[in-house]
């Protein structure tokens, strides 16, 4: 019989694994079918939904449903739509119709980025009730989440999926295996407060928006918003803006225009790496400390992409990709730690989800449709049909600049108006 750790590390490893399948490839896959202008679209609607469904599924989950059963189900429906958006790509071939693939697509997106949220807060449940110190025993588990997302990253990359649509079908095949894994789980209390009279507000958990009304939190909240910005940027424009440098002749027999996938794949290793320095990095400096060093990693992963190339630039790139593990984990991780620790158990689900709503919710929405404005204005534009490919690049270019300069922006704003004094554990 496997321990707690290692049957979570497993749980982490497929959450990933289902994600990564088609994060990073997908606009590569729609660039190709026509469909370039609308990238923007697939990677915000994954914060339209984050907007209310992790939230919602947070609540079921704290009031109406074991956490893991509500996990089961999210996955069972999200790997069944992808399935369909899939077998709908295949067969539509060049020229899908945006309306039925995007609608498929969004439905198996509704159901998976709850998910995310409730992974973490089962882990964390089946922790304390291990007697584990979640802030240490969790990112080494969370490790292999990561590892998931690469490994399919690579298969996806080596099978030759990566500007097809079988790249949804690997995800929709692991969200089922998965949907039966999470009913393995230890379970997870139901918080139904017998004996207790309750609003209306309160039996329907919306008492993690009660964190609003501490400065301190709500603050932390705006700027979790305004980070996740930045979020999808980098998932839904560094495979089509490398992929890009393929028309230029320099480039085209590179190793990074021939294999994106796993060259971005690399961003995902740091991550990996990252995520084990987050216990050092919050004991010793806290959470305002850990998230501005966070901030200044976005500054850097969109500085380096609009400096480098594959060719003799590669090294720029590769700065890229290892600085985004700090870029990433140092506020996503370190972020839904500091809202465990900050919130009552009670509401705890519902703050994950809360958090996950205003990270790949609200801020990941606005910040991709803002980002495809900015790229179809320098990049997919009329002008762009008959621009040479060194003319493409370039817009590429400035678009990573205006990215980079609003990270910097965003950095400056928290290091001011985010208070928290931070004391050292012994």
């Amino acid at each position: 019989m496997l321990n707690i750790k290692s049957r979570l590390t497993i749980l982490n490893f497929i959450e990933f694994a289902v994600w990564g399948a088609y994060l990073t490839s997908m606009g590569t896959y729609l660039a190709g079918v026509g469909l370039g202008s609308h990238i923007g679209w697939f990677y915000s609607v994954q914060g339209i939904v984050s907007i209310f469904m992790p939230a919602l599924m947070g609540i079921m989950a704290d009031r109406w449903m074991e956490g893991q059963r509500v996990l089961s189900l999210c996955h069972a429906l999200a790997g069944l739509f992808m399935i369909g958006a899939s077998l709908y790509g295949y067969q539509a071939g060049s020229n899908p119709d945006f309306g039925m693939l995007f609608s498929l697509y969004t439905l198996s997106v509704a159901f998976f980025m709850p998910t995310i949220a409730l992974s973490y807060s089962v882990a964390y449940s089946a922790l304390e009730k291990a007697g584990l110190d979640t802030v240490k025993a969790f990112p080494p588990i969370r490790v292999w989440g990561t590892v998931g997302f690469i490994v399919t990253m690579w298969i996806v990359d080596l099978c030759g999926l990566q500007s097809t649509p079988g790249q949804w079908m690997v995800s929709g095949v692991l969200s089922l295996v998965m949907a039966a894994y999470s009913l393995s789980m230890p379970r997870m209390p139901i918080n139904k407060g017998e004996g207790q009279q309750k609003t209306l507000f309160e039996a329907l958990g919306l008492n993690a928006f009660k964190l609003f009304l501490n400065p301190r939190m709500a603050v932390f909240m705006l700027f979790a918003m305004l980070l996740g910005f930045c979020l999808q940027i980098s998932n839904g424009y560094a495979n089509p803006f490398i992929t890009s440098f393929g028309s230029v002749a320099e480039y085209q027999s590179t190793f990074g225009v021939q294999h994106a996938n796993i060259l971005i794949s690399l961003s995902q290793v740091s991550e990996t790496l990252c995520i084990l320095l987050i216990p050092f990095f919050l004991s010793r400096f806290g959470i305002k400390r850990v998230v501005l060093i966070a901030l200044l990693g976005w500054v850097l992963r969109f500085g380096f992409f609009g400096l480098g190339n594959p060719g003799s630039g590669v090294w720029l790139f590769l700065l890229s990709m290892i600085v985004y593990g700090v870029a990433f984990d140092f506020f996503n991780i370190s972020g839904s730690l500091f809202i465990n620790q900050e919130t009552d158990d009670s509401i705890r689900s519902s703050a994950q989800g809360l958090f996950m709503m205003m990270t790949n919710g609200l801020g990941a929405f606005v910040g991709t449709l803002v980002a495809q404005s900015v790229i179809n204005h320098y990049v997919f534009t009329p002008q762009s049909l008959g621009a040479s490919g060194t003319e493409v690049i370039a817009g590429w270019q400035i678009c990573w600049y205006i990215f980079a300069c609003y990270a910097l922006v965003v950095a400056v704003l928290f290091a001011i108006f985010f208070r928290y004094k931070h004391e050292k554990k012994a």
